[in-house]
């Protein structure tokens, strides 16, 4: 009887062993938040964020690539920290021979992440011709230049369209030889210029899914780009900002308002250690 007592008790103790080992590495397997930014300080972190000025062609990339009519500026009338948020401001001015300002910024070779779970809580735009958007590029552009290393977008949203935001991702061998695929997600009533919402992608190995509050629209996987390289298995980073024009949104007329803003409240990045 005593063995027998011994045996279940030793049967009893490897079980919960097992158990507890499991429900360890199930933890261990869950996102660890590892960089919030809450933007509740005197100014942007310079420690974390580039201002990206000009109008592209500093980079070779006249109107940014898109035909944009901005000028992004450096200054605080562009981007600013208010009440513990981040606004990018939109406004019609001259300035540097254009007749728009805004603002763009990255994390570009300070916070450059590959795979992870991303965060966002902003509130959008509404008025024609304006393009916010929140997005990634690759920081060494492994594969070469875009789009053969890949563009993820978090999210964007069409002035003009104020009730839908869109999640992409683009990528090919060249620019003449390039694709993307896009999902969107609309709103029943109101627009996503009316109060915050929160804008997320998880982004694996093989997979990125994206989320607006939490409520899933859109996924791709390896396979869904083939024949076209996978080139999301490198490091990227944050860009935000706000277009005025463009050849996707289409460009200010008489019913644009200005200034727009698009306020992000906070950013969270998740990833498994």
């Amino acid at each position: 009887m005593k063995k027998h007592f011994i045996l279940l008790n030793f049967i009893l103790f490897l079980a919960l062993s097992c158990v507890s080992s499991q429900s360890t590495k199930d933890q261990s397997n869950e996102p660890e938040l590892i960089w919030f930014e809450d933007f509740d300080g005197a100014g942007l972190n310079q420690g974390d964020w580039n201002l990206q000025t000009g109008t592209g062609s500093e980079y070779g990339l006249t109107g940014w690539g898109n035909n944009e009519l901005q000028y992004y500026t450096g200054r605080k009338e562009n981007v600013y920290l208010e009440n513990g948020f981040l606004i990018i401001e939109a406004r019609r001015e001259n300035y540097e021979g254009q007749n728009y300002t805004s603002g763009r910024i990255t994390t570009k070779g300070k916070k450059d992440w590959k795979y992870g779970v991303f965060e966002i809580r902003a509130k959008l735009t509404k008025t024609q011709g304006i393009w916010p958007a929140i997005w990634m590029l690759p920081t060494t552009n492994e594969y070469g230049g875009w789009p053969r290393s890949g563009e993820i977008d978090i999210m964007e949203q069409l002035g003009h369209q104020p009730d839908t935001v869109y999640g992409t991702v683009h990528f090919g061998n060249s620019f003449n030889d390039r694709s993307h695929i896009s999902g969107k997600v609309w709103k029943s009533e109101g627009s996503y210029s009316d109060d915050f919402h929160i804008y997320k992608i998880e982004w694996s190995e093989n997979k990125i899914s994206w989320y607006v509050d939490e409520q899933l629209y859109h996924e791709i996987s390896k396979e869904n780009i083939e024949p076209y390289n996978w080139p999301f298995d490198q490091d990227f980073h944050l860009l935000l900002n706000v277009a005025v024009g463009g050849n996707w949104p289409g460009y200010p007329d008489e019913s644009t308002i200005l200034p727009q803003r698009m306020l992000i409240d906070y950013i969270k990045v998740y990833q498994t250690q």
